[in-house]
């Protein structure tokens, strides 16, 4: 399968981005877009954060922004259904969601979300209480049973998308995880689980999240040419 790049920098931990929701000003979010798409981005995540019911409002207002200056392909990002179907109804054209783990609050409202609409999900391999598998064998058994959830659900499995996710670098087995996470992605994209090759996501800055004058870069470019 092709590399994709998807570009996160439109989330609320990034201070201008903060700012302008705040502020109600698409420009800061319209000019990051910009960005991401002449840095070669192919999609651009966007995650407004943690959102009390009075601002559910800004994940529209950020899909709008962005829409105005790009045609890529847009992540919506948010563990709440409500926001997501606040995005979805903005968007143009069919987004990924992201995300839905095992917790049971997600397979009830986030899962039928996307089932509904007939979008691409992305599934996080975390348990029922958002944890993730220290383990390869731990991560592939979330895998299916994730997958059996969403082909119970009414989705293909052209629609899912598996990312086991990375670790940041201050966990205490950072390290040990990474390369189960490699295993995991190998495995999974190979085809070899159920006879065709899923498609995978790998946050490469969940790593240096908070770090970045900690590690160099080339510890995410390291990561990449792993998988």
């Amino acid at each position: 399968m092709p590399l994709i790049i998807a570009a996160d920098n439109l989330n609320i931990l990034n201070p201008p981005v903060a700012q302008a929701l705040d502020a109600l000003d698409p420009r800061p979010l319209q000019e990051l877009a910009r960005r991401c798409e002449q840095a070669g981005a192919d999609l651009i995540d966007i995650n407004p954060g943690f959102l009390p019911p009075r601002r559910h409002d800004r994940m529209a207002f950020m899909v709008e922004a962005v829409q105005q200056v790009t045609d890529l392909r847009l992540i919506l990002d948010s563990p709440d259904a409500r926001v997501l179907a606040r995005g979805l109804a903005a968007a143009d054209k069919p987004p990924i969601l992201n995300a839905c783990t095992l917790e049971a609050e997600k397979l009830r409202e986030i899962l039928p979300l996307a089932a509904a609409h007939k979008t691409d999900l992305v599934f996080l391999l975390l348990d029922a209480r958002s944890f993730p598998a220290a383990v390869f064998e731990g991560k592939i058994t979330l895998a299916l049973e994730l997958r059996q959830h969403a082909l119970a659900a009414g989705l293909t499995d052209e629609r899912l998308i598996f990312d086991p996710v990375l670790p940041n670098l201050t966990w205490p087995d950072a390290w040990a995880q990474t390369g189960e996470v490699v295993k995991t992605v190998r495995l999974l994209s190979g085809g070899e689980l159920w006879g065709e090759p899923a498609r995978t996501m790998a946050g490469l800055s969940n790593l240096r999240s908070g770090l970045r004058h900690t590690y160099p870069l080339r510890v995410e470019e390291a990561a990449l040419s792993l998988l």
